[in-house]
């Protein structure tokens, strides 16, 4: 039987970092859209972390339509990484937060945002603010700031409110999902060893 509420909802091009941020997402923007999920993340190093992180994305969304409250489709992308290292060349010793993030941002919210015009989706948004380490007004001003470059709306978040990172950890759990110790990128993990 078809849920013809459910058909009338936005359709929404969600950028995904990672299986565990999207959990926060998926169930709270759930509600109002009809999401696709878009893991487009040519920073993550190395590849088998990327390809990682992927399979753990796909799974989750496979547990979660199984349970029939919401449905989720994907949308899925090349990994991009000579990319990334091209966007942010000179930025490398960057601290975490700092430039290059910024650029990284900008770079994955470009893709998502022309995806998502490119296949009549009437939104986007990413799960980038559902993490305590990532800067949900910085995030939120570079989405504005494409979405009008490119003509297509962006859903400004900040799912780390109302305890969302909390639950991200405790979605985690529920479907035992893989969670990375680093942001992604090749230079994070050298940050990581330096400060150990």
């Amino acid at each position: 039987m078809v849920n013809y509420m459910e058909n009338t909802k936005p359709k929404m091009l969600l950028h995904s970092c990672c299986g565990p941020c999207s959990t926060t997402a998926i169930f709270t923007l759930g509600e109002e859209y009809q999401i696709t999920i878009c893991y487009y993340n040519p920073n993550i190093y190395p590849t088998e972390e990327y390809l990682k992180r992927k399979i753990e994305q796909l799974r989750l969304i496979d547990e979660v339509n199984k349970e029939g409250k919401l449905h989720i489709d994907t949308l899925d992308v090349d990994y991009e990484s000579e990319l990334f290292d091209e966007k942010v060349k000179g930025l490398e010793k960057e601290k975490e937060g700092g430039a290059r993030c910024s650029v990284c941002f900008a770079l994955r919210l470009e893709k998502v945002a022309n995806l998502a015009k490119e296949n009549g989706f009437d939104c986007f948004a990413t799960t980038l603010t559902v993490s305590p380490h990532k800067n949900a007004i910085l995030i939120n001003e570079i989405g504005a700031n494409i979405a009008s470059k490119v003509g297509v709306k962006y859903v400004p978040t900040d799912l780390k409110k109302k305890d969302g990172y909390k639950k991200s950890i405790e979605y985690s759990r529920k479907y035992n999902l893989y969670r990375q110790n680093y942001c992604g990128c090749k230079y994070s993990i050298w940050q990581t060893e330096e400060n150990k």
